[in-house]
């Protein structure tokens, strides 16, 4: 299959969607597919083989975050020149309600369209006062899938129509080979806690975390904080007395492999994230890496939890609620061995063996078309995809 993939936010600054198109094209390739990657990228950004840089992004203010997006006259060129020479037997883009590539993709694109939503975000003004002009676009578009059942609400809240929901994948057994390393680990003069994620970034819930410090420091002497991100390290430790600064140790951005011998070797992951969340692909990794699991009770976070059983949950943005449930984790081995066990479980679900397969299943379902199958048939399989009317 010649299949066509349109990233809307920079390659050159990692997020979860960027992961997960990496992840998929690399998947697909494996399996033989001729994939294009379409993204925004800086000039002297290293890209794989499969990926077409469609320019320079800027940043813009988008759902809680700062994306860094491509849209405007030479980047609808692009993008229309990169769909005729692909000439793909399915395109498949992602975000297609952000002002970016994926947009312009839609508007450009002839042959079958698959999108996947990722946002969760149930108050979007902007996305529904921006519906007249999205809409001749979204009609386009042959099969809807949505990463969650947060990011599907918002797309039926918003915009109408339904998606089959398939969750983010994650290559299991990467992570739960990785060898962990030793001056990550706790030991007998304490424990390690590890968290991932911008730094600068309020949303991933740093701040909340750090605030729970001094008391997780007080009541389990000893513990470590390891924090892989980037960001302002100074300022994210500005509240903390000097003297537990030390307790902080910033590891900067770290490579794919470096992130699963981190969380191979945390006595605990905490995701303290506080909103905007639509899946928690974290979440998913520190799992398949066989790290306890403790994070705030967003919806998302929670049914990629199991509803708290593969992880423990705490209330979103209670700092002292952290600390409560850090600290008696930090000291009941056999609950994070519990919390362990099922997290390996749980995470299977999530592999890409699973993944891939189901969304393969709707590339093939919108490139074969419905003409081979019976009238009845069709309307539900339109039905289960979120596809457009007959």
């Amino acid at each position: 299959m010649r299949i066509g993939i349109v990233c809307p936010y920079s390659w050159d600054v990692p997020g979860g969607v960027q992961f997960h198109i990496r992840d998929l094209a690399e998947h697909l390739i494996g399996l033989g597919h001729q994939v294009s990657v379409l993204a925004p990228s800086d000039d002297e950004t290293p890209l794989p083989p499969y990926v077409v840089s469609a320019g320079r992004a800027v940043p813009v203010p988008y759902n809680g975050s700062v994306a860094r997006l491509n849209f405007g006259f030479l980047s609808a060129a692009r993008v229309r020149r990169w769909v005729h020479e692909g000439d793909f037997d399915v395109l498949h883009i992602h975000e297609p309600a952000t002002p970016s590539l994926a947009l312009l993709a839609c508007w450009s694109a002839q042959g079958p369209i698959v999108a996947t939503f990722h946002t969760s975000n149930p108050r979007s003004r902007i996305m529904i006062a921006a519906y007249p002009i999205l809409q001749p676009a979204l009609e386009k578009i042959s099969a809807r899938i949505a990463v969650s059942e947060y990011a599907r609400r918002t797309l039926v809240e918003h915009l109408g129509g339904d998606a089959v929901t398939i969750p983010n994948g994650v290559d299991v057994d990467f992570f739960a080979g990785a060898e962990p390393k030793s001056e990550w680990q706790g030991g007998p003069e304490g424990r390690t806690i590890g968290f991932i994620g911008r730094i600068d970034e309020p949303r991933k819930g740093l701040p909340v975390l750090i605030k729970a410090l001094p008391r997780i420091l007080e009541e389990a002497p000893g513990t470590r904080l390891l924090v892989a991100g980037r960001g302002d390290e100074e300022e994210a430790v500005a509240s903390l007395p000097e003297k537990m600064r030390e307790s902080v140790e910033f590891l900067g951005m770290v490579s794919d492999e470096d992130k699963a011998r981190l969380l191979r070797s945390v006595d605990l992951y905490v995701a303290p994230n506080t909103g905007g969340e639509s899946f928690g692909i974290i979440l998913v990794e520190a799992m398949s890496a066989g790290a306890p699991v403790l994070a705030s009770d967003l919806d998302a976070f929670e049914q990629v939890l199991d509803g708290g059983a593969a992880g423990q949950l705490f209330p979103n943005e209670q700092a002292d609620a952290l600390a409560t449930a850090a600290v008696s984790l930090l000291a009941d081995p056999e609950r994070r061995a519990e919390l362990r066990a099922r997290g390996t479980r749980h995470v299977r679900r999530f592999d890409w063996s699973t993944v891939g397969a189901d969304i393969l299943a709707v590339y093939e379902t919108v490139a074969d078309g419905a003409a081979s199958v019976a009238p009845d048939e069709r309307i539900g399989l339109r039905a289960r995809l979120g596809l457009a009317r007959d």
